[in-house]
């Protein structure tokens, strides 16, 4: 029987360009019925871009300083107690808080219209290494809601 694999940190390898494991991650996130190529080549166009507004600053830089910035530290579980189902705001470890800011800057670069994902990609890493844009008003809203829900927070056990 051969060997199966899953997809874990230990297999991730860095993307070609930079070295870095979070570009490699994000073009894993990126990639639709397994066209990483397309996936790769339209990152590498956003991060161009990035480099055509901020020409002093390294596009790398910009889009893991935007990732850093999206990255959410609590945020809201259902917890069911009794008859009643409650918003419990819980801390976020450090790997779902990458895969969150990943999920919400693609969201965000998907749902802008008109354009093509490479520059709605790049716009985003600017919005958001600048804390601004789409993405950082879902990160906003999701620590919102903890804050609100704080009341439950000794239901979290």
């Amino acid at each position: 029987m051969a060997k199966s694999f899953t997809a874990s940190a230990k297999q991730l390898k860095p993307d070609a360009r930079f070295g870095s494991l979070l570009a490699s991650k994000f073009i894993n996130c990126m990639m639709h019925d397994g066209k990483k190529g397309v996936a790769m080549l339209r990152f590498y166009e956003a991060l161009d871009l990035v480099k055509e507004k901020n020409p002093e600053e390294s596009p790398i830089d910009v889009f893991q300083r935007a990732v850093d910035n999206v990255k959410p530290s609590i945020e809201v579980r259902s917890k069911r107690v009794g008859g009643a189902t409650y918003q419990v705001p819980t801390p976020v470890n450090s790997k779902r808080q990458q895969t969150l800011a990943i999920r919400w800057i693609l969201a965000a670069a998907r749902g802008r219209k008109g354009r093509g994902i490479a520059q709605s990609l790049a716009d985003e890493f600017n919005n958001a290494a600048k804390r601004e844009g789409v993405a950082m008003t879902t990160r906003d809203n999701v620590h919102k809601m903890a804050d609100a829900n704080k009341a439950f927070a000794h239901f979290a056990w």
